[in-house]
């Protein structure tokens, strides 16, 4: 989203640099960290906030911006630049049209963009109305976490290496310590870590579809299999998560068979190696100075909000992840 210049009446010989003005739909835990990344920005105003639930203004560099309690509300009175929608999936569908329809701001969703794939069809066909593909970003966030742009950086600077041929990826939360809020809040582990694990996988291949899908322990766990293209060759990612554990662990192992190499990452920690055999190839550490989600939504917002968005927040991206995140899974 390129900011606006004009003239500074004070000062003529300098541009003066609009704000880009945030409204934010949805108030709970991930709004946080939306809050945090917005008010490190000096190029950024949040407008206004949205939230049934919520009677409170939020403070934002402290002040108290208006408080609606539904988007048309809002809507009525501010002419946003950005609305951000951080709220939960089932409601993302209705409130991009609204805002397509209602506004002229561009739309950030919090991932994934929809909950079914009749929701992904109305998108599309609302296309020709309003600009769902110029206008339409989701937050996969988990593409821009640091070591994933160190592997994919790695990767792409070594064509010799060849094509990625096998993913392996498992994603386990303490969630099952939260019992039924758990599943209130996320729906299942799938619902939750999948479109993470598919959104990063597109930082390296490109995806071509979904070949099994089995969900168990009631939704807790998961295991995914999906065929992708690497260097124009065929391959395979297979993707566990899990809430069955005491503690976080993310971790992802990307295999180029044609030069022995493997790239290992680790997503809590945001380190990796690259290694061949018993000789380490390039190392990546982390200072963790910095809070895991506030990593990843910075470099998010800096390429939004300076018009050059990452593909892997466009609507076709979207639309990719969610068919293959969407698709039906086994029964357990």
């Amino acid at each position: 989203m390129a900011q606006q210049e004009h003239a500074d009446p004070e000062h003529t010989d300098s541009p003066h640099v609009d704000p880009v003005r945030v409204g934010l739909v949805g108030l709970g835990v991930i709004a946080g960290t939306h809050l945090a990344v917005l008010a490190e920005r000096p190029d950024v105003e949040l407008e206004f906030t949205v939230d049934p639930k919520v009677v409170e203004p939020v403070v934002f560099r402290g002040g108290k911006p208006p408080h609606y309690g539904d988007l048309g509300s809002a809507l009525a009175g501010h002419r946003p630049d950005l609305l951000v929608l951080a709220t939960p999936t089932p409601t993302h569908a209705e409130l991009v049209t609204e805002a397509l329809l209602g506004s002229t701001a561009r739309i950030l969703v919090e991932k994934p963009l929809v909950h079914d794939r009749a929701s992904l069809a109305a998108l599309r066909e609302l296309d020709g109305t309003a600009d769902v593909r110029g206008r339409v970003f989701t937050a996969h966030h988990f593409a821009f976490s640091p070591e994933v742009d160190w592997a994919a950086e790695l990767i792409a600077a070594h064509p010799d290496w060849g094509p990625v041929t096998t993913i392996t990826s498992a994603f386990y939360d303490p969630y099952v310590l939260r019992g039924p809020e758990a599943f209130a809040s996320y729906v299942s582990s799938w619902t939750d870590s999948g479109v993470n694990q598919l959104s990063m996988l597109t930082r390296f291949v490109d995806l071509v579809g979904l070949t099994s899908l089995r969900q168990t322990d009631g939704g807790a766990s998961a295991w995914c299999v999906v065929e992708f293209r690497s260097r124009g060759e065929a391959g395979t990612a297979r993707l566990r998560s899990s809430w069955l554990t005491g503690s976080s662990s993310k971790e992802s192992s990307l295999v180029l068979g044609r030069s022995g190499v493997e790239v290992w990452i680790d997503h809590t920690a945001m380190t990796g190696f690259a290694a061949r055999g018993g000789e380490l190839l390039a190392a990546f550490g982390n200072d963790g100075r910095t809070g895991r989600k506030v990593a990843h939504y910075r470099p998010l917002y800096a390429g939004l909000l300076a018009g050059r968005p990452g593909p892997v927040l466009g609507f076709e991206a979207a639309a990719v992840i969610s068919e293959i995140h969407r698709g039906v899974p086994e029964a357990e």
